[in-house]
C-alpha cells in the first residue's frame, strides 16, 4: 500500500466519517468531549494504519485531523488533540530511536568484549542484528516490521493522552484550596463542568458564598447553581443585568474557558466578557479554570465576530414578533472573546500560569510544523 493508499484509507475510514458526521451536526457538544472523541478515533486509525516510516504516519494522521478540522473548525480541542497526539508521536519515535542505538553500542561494546574473551563471532553478530532490528525502516522482506514495533509506543502514547483528558478535572480540582480562602464570595457565569469540579472540591476545605449569573439566553447558569447548592456550597442565582452593580462585593471572578488562544486571550461562555470588563474596573482578580487540551496555538482568531460561534437567535427574538424580526439583525453568540489582559491566572492540570506564559506552553506541547494541519 502506498502512502497515499494508506492516507485515503485512513481519512475514509468508519469511525472518522462518523465523528465528523457527528461534528458537523453538532451532536458532540463541549471541548473535553470533542477531545476525547476525537482521540479514541485516532487510536483506532492508528491501530489499524500501515507505514514504513515515520513521515508516513506522521502524513496520515494530519490527512485525518485536517478532515476533522474542517467538519467543525470552532471546536478548537478538536485540532488540540491531532497536534498534541503528533508531538507525543514524535517524542516516543525520537526516544525509540535513541534507546535503539543506545543498545546498539552496547552491544557493540560486549561483541568486542566477547571477542577479547574468545566467544563465538556467530553468536556475537545475532546479538548485534537482534538490537539494530527494531525500528529499521523499509525492510522489503518485511514492509509491516516497522510500523509493527512502533505501534506499542505509539498506543501507549495515545493512552497517556487520554488518562490526562479523563484525569483533568481531578487535577485542576486538587489547586482550588489554593486559590480559594474562607469567606470569599466568587461569581461565576454559566455551567461549566471544570469550575463546578473546582468550586466543589475548595468546599471540602473553605466556607464561601458563589454568585451564579443565569446566563442568558441559554440559562445554563441554573444548572450550575442547583449542582454547587445540592453539594453544600452557599449559592446565589442573580440575572446578567445584575453584575456590575454586585461586582464590589466580589473577592473573586472565576471563568471556564472554550479555548486559550496564543496570545492569552479566550473564548469562552457568553457573559464572561461583561463580568471580566467588570471586575477589571473594581480591580477584582479574574481567574480562569482550563485543561491544557484547550490550548491552541491560533492567535487571530478575534477580529469582528469572525471566530465565534452563532446559536439561534430565535431564543433572542422570537420570530413571533412580527415586524420588530423584520427590521432588526439579532446575533446570539455562544461565546465571547475575553483578550488577555483581562485574566489574571489560567489554573490547568499542569499549574497556574498567567496569560504571559501561555505562548511558551503552547511551544511545548505542539510542535511548531503541525499549527497548520
Amino acid at each position: 500500500m502506498t502512502p497515499a493508499e494508506s492516507a485515503n484509507a485512513a481519512t475514509s475510514h468508519r469511525s472518522v466519517d462518523i465523528l465528523v458526521s457527528k461534528l458537523r451536526r453538532r451532536q458532540v457538544v463541549g471541548s473535553r468531549e470533542a477531545a476525547l472523541e476525537t482521540l479514541r478515533v485516532l487510536r483506532q486509525v492508528v491501530s489499524k494504519a500501515r507505514f514504513s516510516n515515520i513521515d508516513q504516519l506522521v502524513s496520515l494522521i494530519k490527512s485525518v485531523g485536517r478532515r476533522l478540522v474542517e467538519a467543525q473548525p470552532k471546536e478548537h480541542s478538536v485540532g488540540n488533540t491531532v497536534r498534541k497526539i503528533l508531538h507525543h508521536i514524535r517524542e516516543e519515535y525520537n526516544a525509540a530511536s535513541k534507546s535503539n542505538g543506545r543498545k546498539a553500542i552496547k552491544m557493540d561494546l560486549s561483541i568486542s568484549n566477547f571477542i577479547l574473551q574468545g566467544q563465538m563471532r556467530k553468536q556475537n553478530g545475532a546479538l548485534k542484528s537482534e538490537a539494530t532490528i527494531t525500528l529499521k525502516e523499509d525492510d522489503p522482506r518485511d514492509p509491516d516490521s516497522f510500523a509493527r514495533a512502533l505501534k506499542p509506543v505509539l498506543m501507549e502514547a495515545i493512552q497517556d493522552v487520554l488518562d490526562e483528558l479523563e484525569t483533568v478535572y481531578d487535577n485542576i480540582s486538587k489547586m482550588a484550596k489554593d486559590h480559594i480562602h474562607p469567606d470569599e464570595i466568587i461569581l461565576t457565569i454559566g455551567h461549566s463542568k471544570t469550575v463546578e469540579a473546582f468550586l466543589k472540591s475548595a468546599g471540602h476545605y473553605r466556607n464561601y458564598t458563589v454568585i451564579v449569573a443565569e446566563t442568558g439566553p441559554s440559562y445554563s447558569g441554573h444548572t450550575m447553581a442547583k449542582a454547587l447548592s445540592a453539594a453544600g456550597i452557599s449559592t446565589f442565582l442573580v440575572p446578567d443585568s445584575s453584575i456590575y452593580a454586585i461586582m464590589s462585593r466580589v473577592t473573586k471572578v472565576i471563568l471556564g474557558a472554550h479555548a486559550i488562544l496564543a496570545n492569552g486571550g479566550m473564548f469562552a461562555i457568553t457573559g464572561s466578557l461583561l463580568a471580566a470588563t467588570a471586575a477589571r474596573v473594581h480591580s477584582t482578580p479574574v481567574v480562569v479554570c482550563a485543561g491544557q487540551f484547550k490550548l491552541t496555538p491560533l492567535w487571530n482568531l478575534y477580529h469582528e465576530f469572525g471566530a465565534l460561534d452563532f446559536a439561534d437567535p430565535s431564543s433572542v427574538l422570537g420570530f413571533e414578533e412580527g415586524n420588530l424580526v423584520d427590521k432588526v439583525e439579532v446575533l446570539n453568540p455562544y461565546y465571547d472573546y475575553v483578550g488577555p489582559e483581562m485574566v489574571d491566572v489560567f489554573i490547568t492540570n499542569d499549574g497556574d500560569h498567567p496569560p504571559s506564559s501561555v505562548y511558551r506552553l503552547i511551544k511545548e506541547t505542539y510542535d511548531d510544523e503541525d499549527h497548520d494541519l
